[in-house]
């Protein structure tokens, strides 16, 4: 079936059945929303630590990584490292998910500014937020398990064959240098870039694939809730932890066996021998346009002030028995998945020693690695990858589902339909999450790349973040300016972005709007790899094939050579970039960038900047502009009201009582009861506006040791891609 032999369609099949039974299992225990949004908070650290490691790995980690690894060298772990500097602050932050003793989210909107209109509205957009990130799952997955159901070139059809051809066309005239092009040669490859031709064709249809999964994530998710998430999430846990080590092994034999090494230490050698040393910078790498050192520092910013409002944080922290328990395990598993992030962008450059000419699609690499190193064995480990990254997926899709149908129930239905029995809650969040996987998958077939899908991800929680920040640590901020906040930004970033090409569709044709950023030209001296021979040779056969433009110079290993590196136009208003219509007509595809627009006609031309400077200027607009706007709303508005913020103020300064929710309860009230109770605890003294509170042992030392760890995590990178240089 679909080119796999029977073992691994029953490895693939045994695992489905195998969480569709827990999903059953748990469907029994759940008699109310609490059993069924956060498992009867009854969690202890292993269970919290492989959850959020669960809920935070999808398959387009390890695809992802892969992905960009294999296109821009050892940079493209950024892609996924990004959240790295973000985890020490996990170890402050979650334990206030979990004393905020809420079912969701939403629920601290309407807590900390008395708005269930607001709860609302958050509830839409972390929807939409949880529906964006499945998708992304989804487009890697089905990327990855379609390139294991191949097809040969006999079996393509007549439109495949010319496909084919026009893709090896692209590949040919991307492998020569730039000044050896002439001008209609630059035209045609401009136009190859723009069209994208495929070179791989599969046996299975991807979008099948997707709804195939959906459904299975609907089967046990839907019925068994968070506790048959969270126990399919440690179980696939440990899934992916086998997904990530288990090529190697076997890549490192074949990378021995091609080129003469010998053991662990061969293969590396004959990595760095082999690669050019463009492929081992960790910053600043020139093959790529997308993680430059400020680009990066610049997400690494918005993630860290996105990251905490994200609705499943509180879903994953907030099922937990205590504080010490959610903020272990969420650390604990957020650091596996960067250790994981690391070994995946480490086997991708062993992927590029084996596959540089064997793979033109950077996505189909991981697919195409597994079936070629494991698909001979025929002992169905290519089924058991599968497996593995249906398990990446599920695992993350799962919790997001959840997560979805916590806010449309608990935020958006019960308001308006109050005084259910909680049976018939649970019944309505089980079919509202299955229209948060339906979304996902419907989402996950109109974007063309997993990079753009990440980055509409990671700036979506800006129209939210200013409210939650602010409103958690300063009580001068105010229903209104939070209104404020979130309107203006989701107007001017989000909506009118999207309502303005639909509305006026000649915006998308418009040559002011078409603009693009210069070609960048990047010169650079290297040592030449065996690699670089390869390429000078094939450069040099194609040469004298063709006799265009300028006879490429000899290479030997060892030489030094300079390389001039492309960096191709890129658009710089439209967030999925400039395609072309069937006729052949330039438009821009997907949502206008207003703040670019506005500052391109202000005078700053744009254009001469990298593309990376612009989406960096774009990013700390939106991150900064929402908290200008509440802050400076709040000093011209009156105070809320007194006794709400005492409450809510007082309730996060209560720990809480981890596996007693009774004694739990009877503190809060004593707290309610008496506002001022724990006011010897904030740093600024009693009456002030900011609830900084004292740090404990148990926050110095846990931040502390996190801190350590993530520079353990760099530490980690260089040493692996440093190995047998």
């Amino acid at each position: 079936m679909f080119g796999l032999p029977a073992i691994d369609i029953t490895v693939i099949i045994v695992y489905f059945a195998v969480v569709i039974a827990i999903g059953v299992w748990a469907a029994r225990r759940i008699k109310n929303q609490t059993d069924y949004f956060l498992a009867g908070r009854k969690f202890g650290k292993f269970i919290q630590t492989f959850a959020a490691f669960g809920q935070g790995t999808s398959a387009d980690n390890a695809v992802g990584v892969t992905t960009t690894t294999f296109s821009n060298g050892i940079a493209g772990v950024w892609s996924s490292l990004l959240y790295l500097f973000a985890t020490p602050m996990y170890w402050m932050v979650m334990p206030w998910m979990r004393r905020l003793r809420l079912i969701s989210l939403g629920d601290f909107f309407e807590e900390r500014y008395g708005s269930k209109r607001m709860a609302g509205l958050y509830a839409i957009i972390g929807v939409f937020g949880m529906m964006t990130i499945i998708s992304v799952g989804f487009a890697a997955m089905t990327k990855t398990v379609v390139a294991l159901t191949p097809k040969t070139e006999q079996q393509l059809n007549t439109e495949e064959k010319a496909e084919y051809a026009e893709a090896l066309r692209w590949e040919a005239l991307e492998s020569r240098e730039v000044h050896s092009l002439t001008e209609s040669e630059r035209a045609e490859l401009d136009q190859l870039r723009l069209e994208k031709p495929r070179r791989m064709f599969f046996h299975l249809n991807p979008d099948v694939l997707i709804w195939v999964v959906c459904v299975v994530v609907m089967l046990y998710a839907v019925a068994g809730g968070l506790e048959a998430a969270f126990l399919t999430d440690t179980i696939q846990g440990i899934f992916i932890i086998i997904l990530t080590l288990m090529l190697f092994p076997f890549a490192w034999a074949k990378i021995n066996a091609e080129h003469g090494g010998e053991g662990f230490m061969g293969a590396m050698e004959v990595m760095h021998e082999r690669l050019p040393h463009s492929y081992f910078e960790i910053f600043g790498s020139p093959v790529t346009q997308d993680f430059t050192w400020y680009y990066i520092a610049a997400l690494t910013v918005m993630i860290t002030v996105n990251v905490v409002i994200q609705p499943n944080s509180l879903i994953a922290t907030g099922s937990a028995k205590g504080e010490y328990e959610c903020r272990f395990g969420f650390v604990t598993g957020s650091y596996m998945k960067r250790v994981c992030t690391v070994l995946w962008g480490f086997f991708a450059l062993l992927a590029v020693v084996l596959y540089h000419d064997k793979v033109n699609n950077p996505d189909l690499v991981w697919g195409y690695a597994t079936l070629d190193l494991l698909g001979p064995l025929n002992l169905g480990l290519v089924g058991l990858m599968i497996a593995c990254l249906l398990a990446a997926l599920m695992s993350t899709a799962d919790c997001l589902m959840i997560t979805g149908s916590s806010l449309l129930t608990h935020n958006i239905y019960r308001p308006l339909v109050s005084g259910r029995p909680e049976r018939h809650y649970v019944t309505v969040g089980r079919v509202a999450g299955a229209l948060v996987v339906i979304g996902g998958a419907l989402i996950a077939t109109q974007y063309d790349t997993i990079l753009q899908q990440l980055k509409l991800w990671w700036e979506l929680n800006v129209m939210v973040a200013a409210a939650f920040w602010v409103g958690m640590k300063w009580r001068r901020a105010t229903r209104p300016a939070a209104w404020c906040s979130m309107v203006v930004t989701m107007l001017a970033f989000f909506l009118l972005p999207l309502a303005l090409p639909a509305l006026v569709p000649s915006l998308r044709t418009d040559e002011a709007l078409l603009k693009t950023t210069d070609a960048h030209q990047i010169e650079r001296t290297y040592t030449a790899s065996e690699m670089d021979v390869e390429q000078r040779a094939e450069a040099i056969r194609k040469w004298n094939e063709t006799g265009a433009g300028e006879r490429p110079e000899a290479l030997a290993a060892g030489d030094t050579y300079s390389r001039t590196y492309t960096q191709p136009s890129r658009a710089i208003f439209w967030t999925k970039g400039v395609k072309l219509n069937d006729d052949g007509q330039k438009r821009g595809a997907g949502m206008l960038s207003l703040e670019l627009v506005l500052l391109d006609k202000a005078g700053f031309g744009l254009n001469g900047n990298p593309y990376a400077l612009n989406e960096t200027i774009r990013i700390l607009i939106r991150t900064i502009v929402p908290f200008l706007i509440l802050v400076g709303v709040s000093l011209l508005t009156r105070r809320d009201d007194r006794a709400m913020l005492d409450r809510f103020f007082v309730k996060m300064k209560t720990p809480v009582v981890a596996g007693d929710p009774g004694e739990d309860a009877r503190q809060l009230e004593l707290s309610y009861a008496d506002p001022r109770r724990f006011d010897h605890r904030n740093l600024f003294g009693p009456g002030s506006d900011w609830e900084f509170n004292k740090w404990t042992r148990t926050d110095a030392v846990g931040f502390a040791v996190s801190t350590a760890v993530a520079v353990a995590v760099i530490l980690l990178l260089v040493g692996l891609v440093s190995l047998g240089g």
